[in-house]
């Protein structure tokens, strides 16, 4: 029964490479969720947080024409492929509670690695992103 396992793993070498990839990939992506998972902020919970802090930051790192549809009465829009080199213009927040969304609450998890990376200390997640912003029926401003 081993001999034919091995026998078999050695003859899809390719394949059993790929699924090594995948499961290190999806563990990985597990482990970030989790470390994040304090950090991650209902549309309730948001409006808390934006309510009992006038100076937060809410940050929408979507792309612009996704701003433009709709995006959170007074977010800043930097888009994540550009929040690398933004970060330094961001500085003076650092200390500031900030807010961070994208579409559906997937990508974010990048911008919020680079930020907290950059010395960012009160990074939050709106979870589900601005999908569950519009299911909650909170408003959106095209300003």
């Amino acid at each position: 029964m081993m001999e034919q396992l091995s026998e078999f793993i050695l003859n899809n070498l390719l394949l059993f490479a790929a699924l090594f990839v995948v499961m290190v990939m999806l563990i990985r992506s597990e482990l970030d969720h989790q470390a994040n998972k304090d950090l991650q902020l209902s549309p309730a919970k948001a409006i808390r947080l934006m309510n009992n802090h006038s100076n937060i930051l809410v940050l929408d790192v979507r792309t612009p024409a996704d701003y433009k549809k709709g995006h959170i009465k007074g977010a800043k829009n930097v888009p994540l492929s550009d929040l690398a080199t933004s970060v330094d213009k961001l500085a003076d927040d650092k200390s500031r509670p900030i807010l961070v969304y994208c579409n559906s609450g997937t990508t974010v998890v990048r911008a919020i690695k680079l930020l907290k990376k950059a010395g960012f200390e009160n990074v939050n997640n709106l979870e589900g992103g601005i999908a569950a912003w519009k299911e909650a029926n909170m408003p959106l401003s095209k300003k």
